[in-house]
């Protein structure tokens, strides 16, 4: 994979420029990440996508596709309504087998469609932040709950559904945004919560979920770990993460256009590679920002090939014998009965 490099990245419109086929051509982004923006129809967006792997069909294209407020293909150009994860917590607490089949059948679906129909084999979900009603309501209805071995254990359900679906699943945002009272896409937020209270409700999620392939970073400063840098910029917040909650393999970094980052770009870059971090990401398609990215992100070593091949195994082995029409007969079997 040497002549891939380890950024995804936005792009500015529904085609890409000439700039980005320029850049793409000569520095292949490990992946390009959707948003509404480059959306119209299905045809332009099949054609997007097209276009995106004939430069290098190794090039990955992720989307945030959680449901809920956070769905950046929606109905009728996806084929149904995307439910928030609260819902699936609703219905998970009423009856505990429905809740997790109706998860991992929502994922699935998701995940096979947007591979079979749109061309896109990533997904940044599940989100696997804890819901406090105290902290800012930017996660709010993207958690599935309160009680971290119950998150965990939907979220489990939620990445192997992706999995099965075809496509690569991100557990998000680690190690955990749930507390937060500031929207990170807006300023930087700072949690002063007591390691021992963070590592048995918040960080403990992401300890269940350890075995998972990609995990997301919280732009969120953790006193307890590190009180000046957050965890995406922090390099003890990253060994911790790699340490103390166990997390061996793929570390994609949140937007680095994102105002908790107040840095300019190539130093939000730079910072968050020298704290360990595995991928760059940048979402917003500027192009003087993309290419201030670029100037930290390397051809992808053996060490992170070795994480990534962790992941497209994972993908070939899940054990599925779901259909598309199953699962979504299933999925509508629960959800009218129970949401």
């Amino acid at each position: 994979m040497s002549d891939i490099y380890n950024i995804v990245v936005g792009i500015e419109g529904k085609e890409l420029t000439d700039f980005e086929k320029d850049l793409f051509t000569h520095k292949n982004p490990y992946g390009v990440i959707l948003f509404a923006r480059n959306v119209d129809t299905k045809e332009q967006l099949k054609a997007l996508t097209k276009s995106i792997h004939s430069i290098n069909p190794d090039i990955n294209i992720f989307i945030d596709q959680e449901g809920g407020r956070v769905t950046r293909i929606k109905e009728p150009l996806f084929t149904r309504k995307l439910l928030a994860p609260k819902t699936f917590s609703d219905i998970f607490y009423k009856d505990k087998d429905a809740g997790l089949k109706a998860i991992y059948d929502n994922a699935y679906l998701i995940g096979h469609e947007l591979k079979n129909e749109f061309g896109i084999n990533g997904v940044f979900a599940p989100v696997c932040d804890l819901y406090y009603d105290f902290a800012d309501k930017v996660i709010g209805d993207r958690s599935l709950g309160s009680n971290p071995e119950d998150v965990a254990l939907m979220a489990k359900y939620w990445y192997n559904g992706i999995l099965a679906g075809g496509c690569i699943p991100c557990v998000k945002h680690i190690p955990g945004d749930g507390r937060a009272m500031a929207d990170s896409h807006l300023e930087l937020p700072i949690v002063d919560t007591p390691l021992s209270e963070l590592e048995s409700t918040d960080f403990k999620v992401f300890t269940n979920l350890a075995d998972t392939g990609m995990s997301m970073t919280a732009h969120v400063i953790y006193t307890a770990i590190d009180d000046k840098n957050p965890i995406t910029s922090s390099k003890a917040g990253i060994e911790y993460i790699r340490n103390n909650i166990g997390f061996k393999h793929v570390i994609i970094t949140d937007d680095l256009s994102m105002k908790a980052l107040q840095g300019s770009i190539a130093q939000n870059a730079e910072a968050s590679i020298k704290a360990g971090c595995d991928l760059l990401l940048h979402c917003n398609g500027k192009k003087d920002e993309m290419l201030e990215a670029y100037m930290f992100a390397s051809p992808i070593n053996k060490g992170l090939e070795a994480k990534l091949h962790y992941i497209n195994n994972s993908i070939e082995e899940i054990n599925s014998n779901l259909t598309y029409d199953t699962a979504l007969a299933e999925y509508l079997e629960i959800v009218n009965s129970y949401a």
